[in-house]
């Protein structure tokens, strides 16, 4: 009886170390890839899409790995080499708002990180949702929320757009 108490003891204490490393590696991604969305495993901003097919194709389009331009501390991938030169042009006008944060959240006034495949295009800027749900309020009243966004980004470590 005593030999499977202490296997069960030990059971438990791995799997509450696993869970607690988890937790911690979850949140130095986070802190590490709040701008932008970058992706923790190839360290590609968008998680590997093209900034500029948002706003020509309507879509998110994986890059080439063979096209990058790096660009306020990401690595951007591109579709072709035409997109990474405007791009590199001007990449303020293509790189998410708020360095990718969702700007639903940020007039609630958390930040979290915007999903690449969840995106809205207003005033011809590009802006990443965490989720569908906030994607709905947010256009719901886009000027209010935008206004109270950007009044807040700055505070929680999401520069404004």
């Amino acid at each position: 009886m005593k030999q499977c108490r202490r296997n069960r003891i030990r059971l438990w204490s791995v799997a509450g170390l696993s869970h607690a490393l988890s937790l911690f590696l979850a949140f130095a991604v986070m802190a590490e890839g709040l701008d932008y969305a970058v992706d923790p495993s190839t360290g590609y901003a968008l998680s590997g899409h093209d900034p500029l097919s948002y706003f020509i194709d309507g879509r998110p389009r994986s890059g080439d790995a063979s096209i990058e331009y790096r660009w306020d501390g990401a690595v951007w991938v591109f579709v072709n080499e035409g997109n990474r030169d405007a791009f590199a042009s001007d990449p303020d006008v293509y790189a998410p708002q708020f360095s990718g944060c969702d700007p639903h959240a940020l007039s609630e006034g958390y930040a979290t990180i915007g999903n690449p495949a969840i995106f809205a295009i207003i005033d011809r800027r590009l802006y990443l949702f965490h989720s569908e749900v906030n994607r709905f309020l947010f256009l719901s009243n886009p000027s209010l929320l935008l206004e109270e966004a950007r009044t807040r980004a700055r505070s929680l470590d999401c520069r404004t757009g």
